[in-house]
């Protein structure tokens, strides 16, 4: 299920931004006690931002924006999909079901956007989940010491 932030999330959030695994693609974790001391009692609420719940808890979260600082020019300026899961969650096919849920909202209140996505090609299960939402290569790019792959997903055209 996707929904708003609520306060109960507030130690899964410090859980996914301090975990050494999530972050391994994403510049590293941030120092737990910094995360204790920052994060609000609840986590920031705007549209096209979604925890992943499953069974009543956090396992994941999912950020849909504009991308208007994207540093490549076929990025710039679309809608911009982000995820990250608990490892726990990982490999059990939570992010595909929460990506397009989250992707048919987007659909549903901006019809026709195109999306991107942004991953080190080094990150196997990232690229295999954006593979499975429909992503295509755009272009692969250094960045941040690594080789990033952009990946773009067409509209859905409705079939008559």
């Amino acid at each position: 299920m996707l929904r708003e932030p609520e306060p109960r999330d507030r130690t899964a959030f410090i859980e996914l931004l301090a975990s050494p695994e999530v972050h391994t693609y994403l510049g590293g974790p941030r120092p737990r006690d910094e995360l204790e001391r920052e994060m609000p009692e609840t986590p920031e609420r705007w549209p096209g931002s979604f925890v992943v719940d499953l069974d009543g808890s956090m396992i994941g979260q999912i950020l849909l924006r504009r991308a208007t600082g994207h540093s490549r020019p076929a990025a710039a300026g679309k809608a911009d999909l982000g995820y990250m899961f608990l490892p726990r969650a990982w490999g059990l096919g939570y992010g595909v079901e929460a990506c397009t849920a989250a992707l048919g909202w987007l659909e549903a209140a901006l019809p026709g956007e195109p999306v991107v996505l942004t991953t080190q090609s080094a990150n196997v299960g990232s690229m295999r989940l954006a593979a499975k939402l429909g992503f295509t290569e755009v272009e692969r790019f250094e960045a941040w010491g690594a080789e990033q792959w952009l990946g773009m997903r067409s509209p859905a055209t409705p079939s008559s």
